[in-house]
């Protein structure tokens, strides 16, 4: 039976809780506060370009995040730049250089190993030994740790952890490893080097994050007879008889007969009035992402679409990676980004000191003087990217308790961080629950 149903929040899990209410008979309305789609993973205007607030790296194993592009009508081959896992740095950066070829797995990681450069013997044993005893454990902790004691139980040597683990902890979970989640790393690993070798693949979006998703979602909702209203605050929810009742940031207000609160952990801890519900919504502590960018004359560009960097914080060297937007989008010759996740150090340098120093580290890292000077440069950050991700965390369910109430986002219980992934994830778990739950009715 149709039902009309609010969801409140247009980011990813909203997006996606939305498409799987609208495609299965549901009246939808998508409520969003902010004039664009897509939450945290959104497009923002720079220089007259849309690009994103953040540069994003997806990964072969977001099997559900490609199924909803897939349904939303995006061809992934089109709209993602695929690459096999690597870790690279630029030559004469004291650096490796790790490409997985595209054989079958485990084979793909073995021969990566072998021709990787840039590690002596004992690196590579140091990391075939913790590949052998992560598939031994099943990629199970009895008791979660941090991700630097992990390293350590396993002897990994100190420039296997420089080139390999740190960055590959901080990209995936934006927390440094002396308190990131053993176990949730492990989740990522399992998943991607633990999987087919497709699930380790690197995919990058060539066009922006409001693109290749949510609007997409959008359209499909309103082809289904959803509405979608943009600039629209919620301020109140309360329950209504056998329904609930939204109150607009104008004192409107409007009847559902189902809610889906897909807006971040504290927004939802404010909207959910009920102490019961409220109290299951922890004060999570949260971690910056930035993103800078850099313009250069369009001739130039980097050999390969991204390399890893050496971040040195005492060398005023803040970029963990940099990507060359001109292989992604053939409009955007000779525009960078570089990428500092778990970013609150940097940040307090300030906008101007932070991007001139980026600059100086690229122009360094590649051997290229002029980098050091882009024709413009501009710093974004998501101050509240995601969650810190550290061991043992509690994270809510999507179950509330309370009929006709479920929760959606990136923050919610999952076996990965503060992702793409898991946000899509949540959204179609949170619609799965509210159909069961309205069809019981």
């Amino acid at each position: 039976m149709s039902k009309s149903i609010a969801v409140i929040g247009a980011g990813w899990a909203g997006c996606a809780a939305a498409v799987e209410l609208a495609t299965a008979g549901h009246n939808i309305t998508l409520y969003e506060s902010s004039r664009t789609l897509g939450g945290r993973a959104r497009a923002v205007d720079i220089n007259g370009q849309l690009l994103d607030n953040g540069q994003h790296i997806l990964l072969g194993a977001y099997s559900e995040t490609l199924r909803m592009l897939q349904r939303v009508g995006v061809d992934a081959d089109k709209a993602l730049l695929r690459l096999p896992l690597q870790m690279r740095y630029p030559g004469n950066s004291d650096g490796m250089d790790f490409v997985a070829p595209r054989l079958p797995a485990p084979f793909h990681l073995i021969a990566a190993l072998l021709r990787s450069k840039g590690l002596v013997g004992a690196d590579k044993m140091a990391l075939a030994r913790f590949s052998s005893a992560a598939r031994w454990m099943d990629w199970r902790l009895n008791t979660d740790c941090s991700v630097s004691e992990l390293l350590q139980r396993f002897d990994q040597t100190e420039r296997l952890i420089k080139l390999m683990w740190r960055p590959l902890c901080i990209a995936a979970l934006n927390t440094p490893p002396e308190r990131a989640s053993a176990q949730i790393f492990l989740n990522v690993l399992r998943d991607s080097l633990g999987a087919r070798r497709a699930a380790s693949d690197m995919l990058i979006p060539r066009v922006d994050l409001s693109s290749l998703f949510p609007q997409q979602a959008a359209a499909l909702i309103q082809q289904y007879g959803g509405a979608i209203k943009l600039g629209t605050t919620i301020k109140t929810i309360v329950r209504s008889g056998d329904g609930w009742r939204l109150t607009q940031d104008k004192a409107e207000s409007e009847m559902y007969d189902a809610i889906v609160v897909a807006t971040s952990a504290s927004q939802a801890g404010s909207l959910l009035t009920d102490p019961a519900m409220a109290a299951d919504i922890p004060a999570f502590e949260y971690e910056p992402i930035t993103t800078c960018y850099l313009q250069y004359p369009s001739a130039t560009k980097l050999d390969i679409p991204f390399y890893a960097l050496n971040d040195d914080p005492e060398a005023q060297c803040w970029g963990q990676f940099v990507f060359d937007r001109g292989q992604l989008d053939a409009t955007q010759s000779g525009l960078f980004a570089v990428v500092v996740s778990a970013s609150t150090e940097a940040i307090a340098l300030g906008h101007e000191a932070l991007s001139a120093a980026i600059a100086k580290q690229l122009a360094d890292a590649l051997q290229m003087p002029h980098l050091a000077t882009p024709e413009w440069r501009r710093v974004i950050t998501e101050k509240r990217a995601t969650f810190s991700c550290t061991p043992a965390l509690q994270r809510p369910q999507e179950h509330t308790g309370l009929p006709g109430l479920v929760l959606a986002g990136d923050y919610l219980a999952s076996d990965y961080p503060a992702t793409l992934e898991s946000a899509i994830r949540s959204g179609i778990k949170a619609a799965k629950l509210l159909n069961e739950n309205l069809m019981s009715v």
